[in-house]
């Protein structure tokens, strides 16, 4: 390569060779191929008709039981170039997500204050120590309706969230979360079913289990890191 582009007049292969510590025989190398290396594909090929889930090592072990003496880096080799791998498995394809009963799929929101959504999203400040913002969301409108920031949550903590949403805007028909100990506390149940809100609980740290509330929760949360108290110890000073 060096002589290409210096040019084949300029330098000879002989000083080139000398200058990079190489043999001359590397430059003049020309690979060989066995001559019978047509005949062992056309015979790999066949085993591979009669058992196709047989790997390149098997085969080999095929290959001297029945008279050939070939060594398996030459079986490997052809194996790979004539593409022989044995297939993958086809894994089941997985239902889409939010296709459960309780899904954001199969129970839409169809109007304003129809299905509410909640969940928490967790960060760390700069000293180590968590940081959880309870996030609820409309999943018609897409409003976010609250983002709560707190070191710890209690049952008790999203009541008298959803009690104050529930006065400075109504109450909406269906509420969605995760089965978290937050939002299945007996206590959070029964207040719920006093203000007739019907919940819609869905399998734990499902990803994109619901499609409104991760592309609204995602946004605001990319902007509440990019803040300007995010990392530094007003922030934990929060909650």
């Amino acid at each position: 390569m060096v002589r290409n582009r210096l040019g084949p007049n300029t330098v000879s292969e002989r000083r080139i060779c000398r200058v990079l510590g190489q043999s001359r025989s590397t430059q003049r190398y020309v690979c060989r191929r066995p001559a019978d290396d047509r005949r062992l594909i056309e015979e790999l090929r066949r085993w591979c008709a009669w058992y196709p889930r047989y790997g390149s090592e098997r085969v080999h072990q095929l290959l001297v039981g029945t008279g050939w003496r070939v060594n398996f880096k030459r079986v490997h080799r052809l194996w790979k170039q004539e593409h022989l791998q044995v297939p993958g498995k086809q894994r089941k394809r997985r239902r889409l997500p939010g296709q459960s009963a309780n899904g954001c799929v199969r129970h839409r929101a169809r109007h304003r204050n129809h299905v509410w959504s909640y969940d928490f999203l967790t960060d760390r400040t700069e000293d180590g120590r968590q940081l959880k913002l309870l996030v609820v969301i409309d999943e018609f409108t897409r409003e976010c309706l609250a983002a709560e920031v707190g070191r710890t949550f209690t049952a008790r903590d999203v009541r008298l969230t959803l009690q104050y949403l529930f006065a400075i805007r109504g109450a909406p028909e269906h509420i969605r979360s995760d089965n978290g100990p937050e939002f299945i506390a007996k206590e959070l149940q029964r207040w719920l079913e006093q203000a007739s809100v019907r919940t819609l609980y869905i399998q734990k740290a499902s990803p994109l289990r619901c499609l409104a509330f991760c592309g609204q929760s995602n946004s605001l949360f990319s902007k509440v890191r990019e803040g300007p108290f995010h990392g530094s110890s007003e922030a934990g000073k929060a909650g």
